[in-house]
């Protein structure tokens, strides 16, 4: 995990240089291109989209780092994955329980691509998809609480 935290501090350095880099040189291809811009045109400007976007990945790498780092710090000691005198046994945690034979998270899933064809198509099918995804969501969750596996 260790290394995954460098790994991540990296990107996010490597990112943030990449970040300044373009955005000099979108002001330098500007303030070149000066000379070719018609009278009144647009020049001597930043290329926000990708400056944005490339500092906006070095945050996020930044977060990442940050995040794995401190639950690194906390869980004091190696994980399993980073020994080498590890067996696979070892890093296998309780996930949880999972019903194989459930079919709510494909209504879920679903309703929720009904959902979100509704907000790109017809808004008027966004609200079949909200009450669709409100049935699938509450079923799933209370699958256990009727019929054959009530508790």
């Amino acid at each position: 995990m260790k290394t995954n935290t460098y790994l991540y501090w990296i990107l996010a350095a490597f990112f943030a240089l990449v970040a300044v880099i373009y955005t000099l040189w979108s002001l330098l291809v500007a303030s070149l291109a000066l000379a070719t811009v018609p009278a009144g045109g647009e020049g001597g400007q930043i290329e926000w989209v990708g400056a944005i976007g490339l500092t906006l990945c070095a945050i996020l790498f930044a977060f990442i780092g940050f995040y794995v780092g401190k639950s690194h710090s906390s869980q004091g000691g190696e994980l399993p994955e980073d020994r080498l005198d590890a067996n696979i046994d070892d890093g296998d945690p309780e996930l949880g329980h999972f019903s194989p034979w459930s079919w709510w998270p494909v209504a879920l899933a679903g309703s929720a691509a009904l959902l979100f064809l509704g907000v790109a198509i017809g808004f008027w099918i966004a609200f079949i998809g909200v009450a669709l995804t409100v049935v699938a969501l509450v079923g799933w969750v209370y699958e256990y609480y009727r019929g054959n596996f009530g508790r």
